[in-house]
């Protein structure tokens, strides 16, 4: 029998191209060896009867990346969009990659799945979109690579993940720099004690958008936007809040805090390794424009776990003081993790330290080791076989968006608050204000009875 081609790959093929992801990266080889022999990620798949058979629902550009990126292990069969000219659009892209197989395109969620003959859905809707998406597909057996954040209300998770759980489905959150070596190997020093006993994390987020006020214009053809409004108020239709920009609405979202924050704050969280924190509070540093975007756009939050580490996060544009590596977009937003004994800053452009030489010895044997995933829609595809959990299974994307929407809460109410994790509401002084936005009042009738 011949030999897969990876079996193939010479030790010193292996090494030299470690070697070039090592110096692209400033992850050190010592480390990138030692994870490869970990790493879960499905093998490009060609077999038509091995292949799943893939959804999209919501064809903006992270869903359609997503989709395109997982035709590696699977065949798109269909498309779904509220917007028929984007959906159109998304599936005349997506055909050349996809065989040459055109995937059919639908305006309704539910009869896309009740009608294809689908194995996994890829939800790349807006943020008020992903629970009942995602409850309508695993109440149906499919399988799910949901974009960040996982909800658009604490409330929202807890449903999601006893859905999830007694369905048996596979749910992939898609806060992918969980499937960064960079990012891993920062949480699994930290947590290894190599600048010592961690006592503040300081996350920096990109700044949001405060413009306004707009003007209603009529709804463009082919949009269905009392469908894209959802359990959302309704509203005229206004195309800033449509599409790339609805983050800065707090109807749909919750700015950057759950936008960006999904994913700094996720690996912030992930290196503490507690439940959620206890305490939080914020600020706003910039206010809305009447009749423009709801959303705070700058901000200062402070969150207390019980170990006694300090959460920081705060806003930045370009002008971050932690920290000399730049992100790919030429931001320095990232994480900075700060010890008795030093610091480490991490983000998409690279990671540093106050002593590189912190990065060159490599980690104790015994040394607390993560969940290893190098690719993250591969790691999703290995899940949807085996039927383990993947990297960001439903519980870790309901607690790290928690984290999120505690800040959230914190810049509504203005108040400082006490939460608990295990019951999962505020408790002590201002909990009722608190509690009134851990879950939203649904407008009829996308609320839960529209998957049910």
């Amino acid at each position: 029998m011949k030999k897969p081609e990876y079996f193939n790959i010479s030790r010193r093929s292996f090494m030299r191209r470690l070697s070039a992801i090592a110096a692209s990266t400033g992850v050190p080889l010592w480390y990138l060896e030692r994870q490869a022999a970990y790493a879960q990620g499905a093998k490009e798949v060609r077999s038509a009867n091995e292949r799943p058979r893939m959804a999209l629902v919501g064809a903006g550009g992270m869903g359609t990346g997503d989709a395109r990126n997982s035709l590696r292990f699977a065949d798109l069969v269909a498309i779904c969009d509220v917007d028929d000219t984007h959906c159109e659009k998304r599936a005349v892209q997506l055909t050349a990659k996809n065989k040459g197989m055109k995937p059919k395109t639908y305006s309704d969620f539910r009869k896309m799945i009740d009608k294809e003959k689908i194995d996994v859905i890829i939800n790349g809707t807006p943020d008020h979109w992903h629970t009942l998406v995602n409850m309508y597909a695993a109440k149906s057996g499919k399988d799910i690579y949901s974009e960040k954040p996982l909800t658009l209300t604490i409330d929202e998770g807890k449903r999601l993940v006893k859905v999830v759980r007694d369905h048996k489905r596979v749910l992939q959150t898609g806060t992918q720099q969980r499937s960064s070596a960079r990012f891993r190997m920062a949480c699994e020093m930290v947590r290894g004690g190599r600048i010592g006993k961690l006592k503040e994390v300081v996350v920096w987020l990109p700044a949001g958008l405060c413009d306004g006020p707009f003007k209603s214009q009529p709804i463009p053809d082919g949009l269905n936007w009392d469908f894209w409004q959802g359990q959302a108020k309704a509203y005229d239709y206004v195309p800033e809040r449509c599409h790339v920009k609805f983050r800065n609405w707090w109807d749909y979202s919750g700015g950057t805090m759950t936008d960006w924050g999904a994913h700094h704050m996720d690996i912030g969280y992930w290196a503490v390794g507690l439940k959620a924190p206890t305490k939080v509070e914020g600020k706003p540093t910039a206010k809305p424009v009447p009749g423009g975007y709801t959303t705070f756009s700058e901000y200062d939050c402070r969150f207390e776990f019980s170990n006694g580490v300090i959460y920081r996060v705060l806003t930045t544009a370009d002008d971050n003081p932690f920290g000399g590596v730049v992100n790919e977009d030429g931001q320095r937003n990232g994480i900075k993790f700060i010890g008795e004994d030093g610091w480490i800053w991490v983000n998409r452009g690279g990671i540093d330290a106050h002593d590189k030489g912190i990065f060159r010895e490599p980690l104790p044997e015994d040394a607390e080791r993560l969940y290893v995933s190098n690719d993250h829609r591969g790691n999703f595809f290995e899940c949807v076989a085996s039927r383990k959990d993947p990297i960001c299974p439903v519980e870790v994307g309901h607690r790290s968006a928690t984290v999120c929407h505690l800040g959230a809460i914190a810049l509504r109410t203005g108040k400082k608050l006490t939460w608990d994790s295990d019951k999962e509401f505020f408790v002590g002084e201002h909990a009722q204000e608190a509690n009134s936005y851990v879950a939203r009042e649904m407008r009829a009738p996308y609320d839960y009875s529209f998957v049910s």
